[in-house]
């Protein structure tokens, strides 16, 4: 049985037409990981912003794989690849609308299932930051310091 496409980059394709249907400017925000060609003076935090609307771009390709287009950073022409594995969110720049993606959690899966195809164990764990590093496994209430996730809209 072959296997089963993410649903990934058909909803990112989906949102991309919602917000040109409707007039709205399609941004994505992108985790900067290996295999992405952004410019790299414009990352902030591992994280990039990309107007990908028709008008801020030439020669815009979005696959299974990829979202890959030219655009221009001030001033100067740059090609843009962006795997779909690394768009942390995709929505409307006017209102916030849009669908964002659990990055990490997605690189960990697809790590797993790679190294279960080899016969091996994922090394690669998941690390949280919000509990006090001081507090241990025994304590009664281990949700008490934690806050809740949230996708903030970077304009």
């Amino acid at each position: 049985m072959s296997q089963t496409v993410s649903t990934k980059p058909y909803l990112i394709r989906a949102i991309y037409e919602w917000c040109t249907d409707n007039g709205y400017t399609p941004y994505i925000a992108v985790k900067v990981l290996d295999g992405a060609r952004v410019p790299m003076e414009f990352v902030r935090n591992g994280d990039i912003v990309l107007n990908i609307a028709f008008s801020a771009t030439s020669g815009l390709n979005m696959d299974n794989q990829a979202i890959s287009f030219k655009a221009r950073f001030g001033g100067v022409a740059r090609e843009i690849y962006v795997p779909v594995t690394a768009v942390a969110a995709i929505y409307a720049s006017e209102n916030g609308q849009g669908m964002a993606f659990d990055v990490i959690a997605e690189l960990a899966a697809s790590e797993e299932i790679g190294d279960s195809k080899q016969g091996e164990k994922s090394t690669m764990s998941l690390a949280t930051t919000n509990e006090d590093p001081g507090k241990t496994g025994d304590d009664p209430d281990p949700k008490e310091n934690r806050k809740k996730p949230s996708l903030t809209i970077i304009k």
